[in-house]
């Protein structure tokens, strides 16, 4: 789960649904939407904030399902539906909020290269082209074009 990622972008608004309780656990301690989602392994912000974005009977629906698939008992009696509908409400969507999902989240600048760090490339790159370089010279005087002769301009190198 990314949870820890989302949460600063999300803000408080969506506390009052993440933290709604929505039965008793087996062990009688209550369920909350962060707890019912993460035990279904869905990320319970992500899915705040898809919930928001959508029309509210779409919204109603999918967590109704989401709801009615956790285990007998952990509603309390409620439908599923009457559950969903009541957290929906919750939602910063159905409190008047009119703007898209997206802005919500943060705009991001695209990433800058510092000068040091291009200067470290094109070091790196000088670095590995004369590494290539050397390493084809050698093997030329190896025997390549100088005939198999290990020599060059008539002083003799020695062999490897």
């Amino acid at each position: 789960m990314t949870h820890a990622a989302l949460t600063p972008l999300l803000g408080r608004e969506f506390d009052n649904f993440l933290f709604a309780a929505i039965g008793d656990d087996t062990d009688g301690a209550q369920l909350s939407v962060v707890s019912a989602l993460a035990r279904l392994d869905v990320d319970p912000w992500k899915e705040a904030l898809s919930l928001a974005g959508m029309p509210r009977p779409i919204a109603v629906s999918r967590l109704t399902s989401l709801i009615a698939s956790l285990p007998i008992g952990a509603t309390a009696g409620l439908t599923p539906e009457a559950i969903a509908a009541g957290l929906v409400a919750l939602l910063p969507q159905a409190a008047g909020r009119k703007a898209p999902v997206s802005a919500a989240l943060p705009k991001v600048a695209p990433a800058r290269r510092s000068p040091l760090f291009l200067g470290l490339c094109v070091l790196a790159l000088v670095l590995v082209a004369s590494i290539i370089y050397v390493s084809r010279f050698s093997n030329w005087q190896d025997g390549g074009a100088n005939g198999g002769r290990n020599d060059i301009g008539g002083v003799e190198l020695p062999r490897r």
